[in-house]
């Protein structure tokens, strides 16, 4: 599920916007009439959608862009004369008025590349940090000192050990540490 946020100074039209994408099968997180709201709302989500129009009573459009955080993308909904000339990167925009047709394509497109983008995050490993691969040689040594273990039979240990206690395998390891040391 994509977060989608509904940011325009009218919630009149805010409403009808997120109706319309409700009725397409489209998540709709919440409906925010200012920047500050959109920006406290986008912070609980991290990644997702922001769906508005050019200016607020707090902020424009591009003050809000600057400030979200970094795995959201947003769509711009303005006349041509708001948007000429402040091509911004990142900034999807689709002028007023808009063809139903054409912005349910275009949502669903951003939620598709969304999706996308997570899906390469997660396939992504995290590099450990010296101090976390300290942590885990530690207990590794411990083990197998303790319980004549190979490596490989001491980190399968860990792995389990984590699995089943449900917590991450640093954490598991400072435990084996703190237990036998």
């Amino acid at each position: 599920m994509v977060n989608i946020i509904v940011v325009f100074p009218k919630i009149e039209d805010a409403k009808g916007i997120r109706n319309l994408l409700i009725h397409h099968g489209f998540s709709v997180s919440s409906v925010c009439t200012t920047g500050a709201q959109a920006l406290y709302e986008a912070n609980l989500f991290h990644e997702g959608i922001v769906v508005c129009g050019y200016h607020f009573s707090d902020m424009f459009y591009q003050e809000l862009y600057e400030n979200l955080p970094e795995c959201f993308t947003m769509l711009l909904l303005a006349s041509q004369r708001y948007w000429e000339g402040s091509k911004e990167k990142g900034i999807v925009y689709l002028p007023l008025p808009i063809k139903r047709n054409d912005f349910l394509n275009t949502v669903n497109m951003m939620v598709q590349m969304l999706l996308q983008k997570k899906k390469k995050r997660k396939g992504q490993r995290k590099e450990r940090s010296l101090e976390e691969k300290q942590v885990l040689e530690q207990a590794k040594q411990v083990l197998m000192e303790r319980n004549h273990l190979s490596e490989e039979e001491a980190h399968y240990y860990i792995q389990k050990a984590s699995m089943d206690a449900g917590i991450n395998l640093i954490e598991t390891a400072q435990m084996i540490l703190q237990l036998f040391i």
